[in-house]
């Protein structure tokens, strides 16, 4: 399974920032991207815009400087530069369970976190856009609070911070899941 860009003008300035990155790294073998982020719940429920991206390479990879795209009658998208999956919460499935995007950029593989990976990936910083992101791929049917509960009991294991802060903000977003899907 693999999903469209969205058909919209942010769709079309991220498919040309992927496309001007291509073509600044003068890639010659395929980068596969993870993208996690506020963009790839946009991806999933086309909520909450979100102008920089949180992508994860999977290969080294020297960000151009300056690199951003200007999106038809708005703020440009460009990547977080300081975006580093280590400092969320992650499951060591990942990678492995991302879904593939219909992207059309040569030699960009394109992938999004699942949707429990996403809402899981959210927790450790547990912002108002967090909570915001996460009701919103419950909403939408493509996660819940089982689903999340699991994966982020398995991924607590690897992760470096403060046990009983994580623990506190694992049971929160549970019921935070449980509560809209109620609604």
């Amino acid at each position: 399974m693999s999903i469209p860009v969205p058909g919209t003008p942010l769709g079309a300035a991220v498919r040309a920032l992927f496309a001007a990155l291509a073509e600044r790294l003068d890639l010659k073998q395929t980068l596969r991207v993870y993208l996690a982020g506020g963009m790839a719940v946009y991806f999933y429920v086309g909520k909450r815009v979100s102008h920089d991206l949180d992508a994860e390479f999977a290969g080294r990879v020297l960000l151009p400087a300056n690199l951003a795209v200007e999106i038809e009658g708005g703020e440009p998208v460009y990547f977080d530069t300081n975006f580093n999956p280590m400092f969320a919460l992650v499951h060591e499935h990942y990678q492995r369970d991302a879904v593939p995007v219909e992207l059309g950029v040569p030699h960009i593989d394109l992938r999004l976190l699942a949707p429990v990976d996403l809402a899981v990936s959210k927790i450790a910083r547990w912002a108002d856009v967090d909570r915001e992101d996460i009701a919103s791929l419950v909403q939408a049917g493509l996660t819940d609070a089982s689903a999340i509960a699991q994966r982020a009991r398995e991924a607590v294991t690897a992760y470096i911070g403060n046990p009983a802060d994580i623990q506190h903000k694992i049971a929160q977003d549970v019921e935070l899941a449980e509560r809209v899907a109620r609604h």
